[in-house]
Formats: structure tokens, sequence, C-alpha cells
């Protein structure tokens, strides 16, 4: 008796490295204890919220004995909550953002599967940047959409011309995730400029709009002070979609939001449908202490030199183990070259030396490997003689 659908068995399936490398995790931290293993696998963020969360929290608390302190509220979300995001956005994009452009979502996530819900129709093609974060493929694939990963160039930058090939007369979106998971490339002013006048000119020819998901939950962690492009300046259809899992260490909160550009014309048959879509879907509204949370904490922050600390560590166990990999200037992830083209023999060879890290083919590009540094300075620094004897197997 068959219990799922196809989709999904395979889908299952296809996980099948992840939950493996999740198993053999806890088989080695049993065998070894946790300060022996050097899992690089998972980019859960591990550093606290700032103080202000702690403060904001006692004051919600003191409150709870109100009517409907923990009440429902409008789908969009809590009316102070969107107007502190409008000023957070507003300054990101260098553009007046109102309260009415924002809708408060569980989470990026959550906004990406409610703007995919309000904007595809089944058959409609959702153009990615390879590598790209894996989950793309389920959240287009949810509404009937089909993810269509568009390679970067060598140091990940954006490949123009290949976007522009990409395009059809069903492309309905491009997702540009900058900083990126999992490279952490942070795209330039130029190169995102050229893509907005592939796109004018897709649209003019087409007559369809296709917008730009401007997916930015790691805008915060820039670790060089590059510019992250306003998205609102590059290009009228943008959408921005954001969330504080890592700007406030808040991931399990599932709080984030949709930010319309207000260039869009007729931007608010778009935030209708948007408002829709985040109830219809289940999520009703985002979770209401998580909103008077960011209400009172929009302005706090993380300290982005404990992760900028982690980086340069990470890069130089890295070099040190002659390693080929390209810096991230932002998130926290680096995805360096594996020594052999099939990335899972590597992979295996570091699981010898009890290093979790996840291949490349899940992210849309074989060859590469994927290590998260949202893990104690320790772990990194202890992981060195590892990581030469893993690289030493091929040599």
């Amino acid at each position: 008796m068959q219990l799922l659908s196809d989709e999904v068995k395979g889908f299952l399936g296809n996980s099948s490295m992840i939950r493996r490398m999740f198993e053999a995790g806890i088989e080695l931290k049993r065998t070894y204890g946790e300060d022996n293993v050097y899992d690089f696998s998972l980019g859960n963020p591990d550093v606290p919220p700032p103080p202000e969360i702690k403060t904001a929290m006692l004051e919600i608390a003191a409150k709870s004995d109100q009517p409907f302190a923990f009440g429902y509220m409008p789908n969009a979300g809590e009316n102070l909550c969107r107007s502190a995001l409008a000023e957070l956005v507003s300054a990101e994009q260098n553009t007046t953002v109102s309260p009415a452009n924002i809708v408060v979502t569980c989470g990026a996530a959550g906004g990406i599967n409610a703007f995919f819900r309000a904007t595809l129709t089944p058959g409609d093609e959702v153009l990615c940047i390879a590598p790209y974060f894996v989950e793309y493929g389920f959240y287009a694939g949810n509404f009937g959409g089909i993810l269509k990963p568009v390679m970067s160039n060598e140091d990940f930058s954006l490949n123009v011309e290949r976007i522009a090939a990409a395009i059809t007369d069903k492309t309905r979106a491009i997702i540009l995730n900058s900083p990126n998971n999992p490279t952490g490339k942070i795209y330039s002013r130029a190169e995102l400029d050229e893509v907005g006048k592939v796109l004018y000119a897709a649209r003019k020819k087409t007559g369809r709009m296709i917008y730009i998901v401007s997916d930015e939950p790691y805008r915060f962690l820039n670790y060089d002070n590059c510019e992250v492009p306003s998205m609102f300046e590059v290009y009228d259809g943008t959408v921005v979609i954001g969330s504080f899992s890592k700007t406030l260490s808040l991931p399990g909160e599932r709080i984030g939001y949709i930010a319309v550009n207000p260039a869009l014309e007729n931007a608010a048959e778009l935030l209708g449908g948007l408002t829709l879509t985040n109830r219809t879907l289940g999520f009703v509204n985002a979770p209401v202490v998580a909103q008077q949370l960011i209400a009172k904490c929009i302005n706090a922050r993380i300290d982005l030199d404990i992760y900028r600390r982690r980086r340069d560590l990470m890069a130089q166990v890295l070099t040190d183990a002659g390693i080929e990999f390209t810096m991230p200037g932002g998130a926290f992830y680096f995805f360096p070259k594996s020594p052999v083209a099939d990335e899972t023999l590597f992979i295996d060879a570091l699981l010898k030396e009890r290093i979790l890290a996840v291949p490349g083919r899940g992210f849309g590009l074989p060859g590469y490997f994927r290590l998260a540094f949202c893990v104690p300075e320790k772990t990194i620094a202890n992981s060195a003689e590892s990581f030469k004897k893993a690289l030493n197997a091929f040599r």
C-alpha cells in the first residue's frame, strides 16, 4: 500500500545523502565525542541573539495576561511590525517603502512560497543561479513551477548572457540570492543592472511580467563592507524577501517578510494576492510574538565580528590544507572545489576524518562541497589536521 505520492517519494530518495550525513554525524559524535567531530553540514546560526531580544521578550511576557495578547491579527501582519519593516527596507533599498507594501511572513521560506502561490501558473519557469539553495526547486514545484538553473561564472558571479539565453515565454521569475547560499558571493551593482536590462527587454518582447525575487536573509552578513545593491533601484518588478534568522539569530521563530517595490505598476494587486496566499497556505499570520520582537528590535544585530573571525580562520585552515576555494564575501558558507571530480568521494574521505560536509551536487554544482562555518572557532581550528589527512588520501 503506497502511503506517499510518487513525487514526494522521489524527493525522499534524492535527499538520502543529507540523511546519511545527519545519521553519520550522530554516530560519529557518539563514538568520538562532540569535541572530536567537526560538523560543517548545517547552516544553523549558533551565535546568541542580541541582548535586546531578551529585554523585549520580558516586556512581551509582562503583557501576557491582557486579552488578545497573542490573538489573531491581520494576515499581512501587525501594524507596528509592518511599519518597522518598512523603515528598514526603505533604508536598505534606498527607496521610500510604505507599510502597505510589506507582508509579514513565516520566515523567508514562507514568503517565497506565498509569492509563488500568488504568481505561478503550472508550467511557469523560475530561473535561479547555480549553485543555489536546494529548497528553491521544492518551493517552485509546490505550485506547478519548474526551476531552471543558470550556471554562474567560475568565480560565482552572474553570467548575464546565460541568463538572457535561458528566458522563454514561460519565464515568470528569477531568484537572486545575494549574499549567496552556498557560495557567499555578493553580486555587484554593474552585473545586476545588466540583468535588469535583460528583463526589461524580455518583458517588452513577451508582454509578460517577469519578477526578480531578491532572497536576502544574509544581507547583514557582509564581511568586507561591499555594496549590497538596492534591488528596487535595479528593477521595478522586484520583490525583496528577507528574514531575521541570521540577523538576530532567530531561525526557529520563523519571522520574515515580503517587500514589494513601490515602483511596480499595480503593486496593490500583487500585495492583495500575497496577503491572500499568506493566509490560505495555512500560515494565517506570522507568529505574533516574533512580530512583536521585530517591532521592538528592528535595529538590533548580532556581533558580525564573530562570523568574520570564523570566516578568516576557515580560510586559513583550507589554505593550509591545499583546498581550492573562492573567498566568500558574505553569508556563512564556503563552497570549495573538490580535489576529485566526484565530490562524494571526497565527502567520504572527510567523514573518515570526522568532518561533515555537504556535496555540491545538492546545490546544482557537482565537483564542489559546502562547509557552514556557523560553528565555534575551536571546531574550525581543531579540524585543520583532519582536512589535511582527507586531502592527502587523493595525492
